[in-house]
């Protein structure tokens, strides 16, 4: 059965796509003056060089961080938007640690990744805290703390972290020992691609391999179930929340260490809300987030060759982005045929017995 079930989510997710690229490929077709270009561009562009690949590789990056965190949350059916503003506090974190704190070695890798890891759990802290004890609406508290942690981070910036001598809004710039390095010449690939891996595996193992993954899924399956069970709820919660924060802010730590030479970002990345997009399509399973990332890149490296090759705006890659997480979350799609498939078993079952 669950073989079965793992089947029909698959196919509803590739029909999803199927369809979403579907449209997209018609409406270059109704407004492009050369549609064959621009298709070739979108589908294909990303493979034309080993500069572009290595985009795909960067950009799946950070989003397969946000995409895990998100994953962990919406497990325990907490849909905590913050991981965007964790990420954003998490990257911020990170560059007052590495350039206020002389940090030998290894260690100025690693405390300032941990400092993002933390400040992201403690942002995430704050709707789970109101849900287990005030049963306030997480959705609603965690969207409006995302724009609480940028302004509080530009004030960070702007009052305690700015480069004086520098022309921008920005903070020193990140010594060599807080760098992460590039791996692949002729590209923009660092060293982060193996921490998101062991992320990829250590989020694997939470959930589906430990006690308290196993938690998390039964809480987020039937809360009622859990509470009279005896189950903790509000730890499982807050501790759900903790690990997905901690995770979203890591990914802004390896982003900012392997992508820029000091932070100067002045509005949220963007990151977090297309982490939820990646959920939505690995159906909340780390193990295909990976898969998710790299192909929600694929797209956008795909649409930005497109944008400077052709007359369409790589904003196509929005309009994609929303129909297949419509298709996606639909759940009307394909039930027809998993009725068939229900009463055909129910009939067999009925016949055998």
């Amino acid at each position: 059965m669950k073989k079965k079930n793992l089947l029909f989510s698959s196919a509803t997710t590739a029909l999803a796509i199927f369809i979403s690229l579907t449209i997209a490929i018609a409406i270059i077709f109704l407004v492009s003056d050369n549609p064959g270009k621009a298709v070739f561009s979108l589908l294909l562009g990303p493979l034309q060089s080993k500069r572009l690949i290595g985009s795909v590789v960067t950009t799946a990056i950070p989003i397969c961080f946000t995409g895990l965190a998100v994953c962990i949350m919406f497990q325990a059916s907490m849909f905590n938007m913050c991981a965007e503003g964790s990420f954003f506090l998490g990257a911020i974190a990170t560059a007052a640690v590495a350039t206020r704190i002389q940090l030998p070695g290894i260690l100025g890798l690693i405390v300032p990744i941990l400092a993002g890891g933390v400040t992201g759990a403690l942002l995430c802290l704050v709707p789970a805290l109101l849900k287990a004890k005030l049963n306030a609406s997480e959705m609603v508290a965690s969207l409006m703390l995302n724009y609480v942690a940028l302004y509080l981070g530009l004030f960070s910036l702007n009052s305690f972290l700015r480069d004086q001598s520098f022309g921008a809004l920005a903070t020193d710039k990140l010594p060599e020992v807080s760098k992460l390095n590039k791996i692949i010449r002729g590209t923009s690939v660092h060293s982060g691609v193996f921490i998101a891996v062991l992320f990829i595996v250590l989020c694997y193992l939470l959930v589906f391999k430990t006690k308290l993954g196993e938690q998390i899924r039964i809480y987020g399956q039937n809360p009622v179930f859990a509470k009279y069970t005896g189950m903790k709820v509000g730890s499982v919660i807050i501790i759900s929340q903790l690990l997905g924060g901690m995770i979203a802010g890591i990914g802004g730590s390896v982003e900012l260490m392997g992508m820029y030479d000091r932070f100067q970002w002045t509005s949220l990345p963007g990151y977090g809300w297309n982490g939820i997009i990646l959920a939505i399509l690995a159906r909340n399973k780390p193990q295909y987030v990976p898969l998710a990332a790299l192909f929600f890149a694929y797209l956008t490296v795909g649409a930005s060759t497109m944008a400077s090759n052709t007359d369409i705006p790589k904003e196509l890659i929005t309009v994609i982005q929303a129909i297949m997480i419509m298709l996606v979350s639909a759940d009307a799609l394909l039930k027809g045929i998993k009725q068939k498939q229900i009463i055909k078993e129910a009939l067999a079952n009925e016949n055998a017995s």
